[in-house]
């Protein structure tokens, strides 16, 4: 029996298996059809900010390829696919007039994916904020939040009653740490007043989106998605001990708590509350009922205690986890313990609905030799962590799926094309698409996966 045999055996029937995308990082077309300039767009064109100043405007061309592309995801006979919508084609100032052309195109990505049988989970900002909108503060302002529920209105309107289940926000650390505090991700700030105000304003967003959505379609089962960080202290000391919870309030807790507890951590209170500018209300906006969430999973995170009066919270240094020494090429620890860890951390410190693993993989820069991809390192990587998947539920955690990223490679942030993370490689120049060694492996583990699901039903039956 083959190793896949034996990993697709340890799903349960049901189990969900997807690719994943984001727009800005495969669609193009950036200037077509009414779409107008977000914040990356922006970002992109700014010298110094992005690896050789690459760009959206044309990434894998998806826009105009999309049908194509649906057919290569229902060759790989996977369940469900993962990607997020526009916030720029739909409403291109952030608010007011609505684009039809940018709506027209979900609509028919949308279409293609139920002919092709394939569950729609959608994502409504993957990080491209209509630029207008940074001119009044972006994610710093209030305002977004308002014009991000307007935006959820007018998509679940005209796609929500095609879609299987909707998240309102892509990891939004991401979107206030790295975009606001770090300065690597558009608009690239660096100032913690700012990335403080950005998480409220994107955990008020979240909530006031929810409460949108629902107000349209009640039926649409409503989620979030958060890449959560597995915090190991660096020794068992006190300090460093302190350290790791620390860190987890800042990184974990800033956007777990409110959103599952309905309030935010004390010692993130204590140092940063003052910054969050919260109102009357805000808490109960954010802390509304899901019926999932998603966890983005890569790598772990140590870190030791800074005691050194200059730092700000969480008072941290960071170290390595693992003593192994294995990273993926964008430099990346690798621990699959790290995905069983914060899982399990977090449903003993929540109270939280079933989840999806809404991405993970791995970056390897392999390339196409004789027309073949042969990047068994990212298999080795991902059957590592499925199995740790597999775990997982055998824990009694309700995890209900598990979205691969990516479906191709694309355009990877600040380290524009250099990076790969597809299981599908794309050649830029031309977008030829070629399937790698790991998506035929991935094909495989699917197919049997669905053929003892369909034997099981027989004997059941």
């Amino acid at each position: 029996m083959k190793k896949t045999d034996l990993l697709a055996q340890r799903f349960p029937s049901q189990f969900k298996f997807g690719v994943a995308t984001a727009a800005f990082q495969i669609e193009g077309a950036a200037h077509e059809d009414g779409r107008k300039p977000s914040i990356w767009d922006a970002f992109c064109n700014m010298p110094g900010r992005v690896y050789k100043q690459h760009n959206g405007d044309v990434a894998c061309d998806h826009y105009h390829r999309w049908e194509s592309d649906l057919d290569l995801i229902k060759s790989l006979g996977v369940d469900a696919y993962r990607f997020s919508i526009a916030w720029p084609r739909i409403i291109p100032d952030g608010r007011g007039a609505v684009n039809e052309k940018g709506l027209d195109f979900y609509d028919r990505l949308i279409d293609g994916l139920i002919a092709r049988d394939i569950k729609v989970f959608p994502t409504l900002y993957h990080w491209d904020l209509p630029i207008q909108l940074a001119g009044y503060g972006g994610w710093t302002a209030r305002n977004t939040a308002e014009a991000f529920a307007e935006y959820t209105e007018v998509v679940v309107k005209r796609l929500g009653d095609r879609i299987d289940a909707l998240a309102t926000f892509n990891e939004p650390w991401c979107a206030c740490y790295l975009s606001h505090l770090m300065g690597v991700h558009a608009p690239g700030e660096k100032n913690m007043d700012a990335a403080v105000a950005a998480v409220h304003v994107m955990n008020l967003a979240h909530g006031m989106g929810v409460q949108a959505a629902r107000s349209v379609r009640s039926d649409i089962p409503m989620g979030t998605v958060l890449n959560l960080h597995a915090i190991y202290p660096d020794s068992e000391s006190e300090a460093d001990k302190a350290a790791a919870e620390r860190a987890f309030q800042f990184h974990n807790g800033a956007f777990m708590s409110p959103v599952f507890d309905g309030k935010y951590d004390d010692q993130f209170m204590d140092a940063l509350g003052d910054k969050l500018r919260m109102q009357d209300g805000d808490l109960e906006i954010i802390n509304q009922k899901l019926d999932w969430w998603g966890l983005n999973y890569y790598a772990p995170a140590g870190v030791k205690d800074d005691p050194s009066k200059e730092s700000e919270f969480p008072h941290t240094l960071p170290v390595e986890v693992t003593d192994t020494g294995e990273r993926t090429d964008i430099g990346w620890e690798i621990s699959e313990k790290g995905l069983s860890d914060i899982m399990k951390q977090v449903y003993e410190r929540y109270d939280l609905p079933e989840v999806y693993i809404t991405e993970n993989g791995a970056c390897y820069n392999t390339e196409v030799v004789d027309g073949v991809v042969d990047d068994q390192q990212r298999i080795d990587y991902l059957d590592r962590h499925l199995n740790t998947s597999a775990d997982i539920v055998d824990a009694g955690i309700p995890l209900k799926g598990y979205f691969l990223w990516s479906l191709m490679d694309n355009f990877e942030w600040a380290e524009g094309y250099k990076m790969r993370f597809g299981i599908v490689h794309v050649d830029y120049d031309t977008q030829v698409r070629t399937l790698k060694n790991s998506a035929y492996w991935y094909r495989d583990l699917v197919a049997t996966h669905h053929a003892q699901e369909t034997a099981t039903e027989e004997v059941g039956g």
